[in-house]
């Protein structure tokens, strides 16, 4: 397992995400209970999307407007989310519905038109309607929302994609925090005795993933290796339950 989360944190931070979905993937396949799954994801998201963000805007590739506007609806929501406990068979298909969503999503959605064209900001209240319901579920599922927020932006022609890789991260971390914060607050933290191995892990490969992605990667064909992995994580679930 550990070294799949080295790898996943690399991956992931090469395009400006935390990876919460991926190491969601790999703990379900070593059956790791959905609570110590779900504390232990948002810690290495903050640990790996903080990396990622620090490299993405150092480099200038951060644009305030793709990203507080997000984070002020989802933070609140986030904390929500991650008050809220989930039973376990609601928690695996609510995590598997959206692991397929982000899976087709990353294999089949083709950002190079949306990379040609003119780009222009989200009004306000939209990205505040977006960042909340964002914020919800990555309070629920302990995934920082960043990998819906990075293809949204590309997709809707709000930025370019590196500027999208940095508002992501950012908004990993911030909503990680958010949302380790109200599973503390709600009684449902839960960190598991391998965690701290997992974190230092993951900030090695966020650093090498989130250097190499700035400088060197498009992201295209690692969006559509990641897509592969997350419908693997869904196919071993359909087998378990109705195999």
């Amino acid at each position: 397992m550990a070294g799949l989360v080295l790898f996943i944190a690399f991956l992931y931070a090469s395009v400006g995400f935390g990876g919460g979905s991926g190491y969601l993937a790999v703990m379900s396949f070593f059956d790791i209970a959905a609570p110590i799954a779900a504390s232990t994801a948002l810690v290495l998201n903050i640990a790996v999307s903080g990396v990622a963000f620090i490299n993405y805007t150092r480099h200038g590739h951060l644009r305030t407007q793709l990203l507080w506007p997000f984070v002020i609806g989802s933070i609140p929501a986030a904390f929500l989310g991650g008050i809220l406990p989930l039973g376990q068979l609601a928690y695996q298909v609510l995590l598997n519905s959206v692991l397929l969503y982000m899976g087709l999503l990353l294999l089949f959605v083709n950002n190079k038109k949306s990379e040609e064209r003119p780009v222009k900001p989200p009004s306000w209240p939209l990205a505040f309607i977006a960042g909340i319901v964002l914020g919800m579920l990555s309070g629920m599922l302990g995934i920082g929302g960043g990998i819906f927020l990075s293809p949204l932006i590309l997709v809707a022609g709000w930025g370019m994609p590196k500027q999208a890789a940095a508002s992501a991260a950012g908004f990993i971390l911030l909503n990680s925090i958010s949302g380790l914060a109200g599973r503390a607050s709600g009684g449902t933290l839960i960190f598991g005795s391998f965690g701290g191995v997992l974190v230092v892990l993951g900030i090695l490969g966020g650093l090498a993933g989130s250097l190499l992605g700035v400088r060197y990667l498009s992201g295209r064909a690692i969006r559509r290796l990641l897509g592969i992995v997350l419908l693997t994580a869904v196919a071993r679930f359909l087998w378990a339950y109705f195999g």
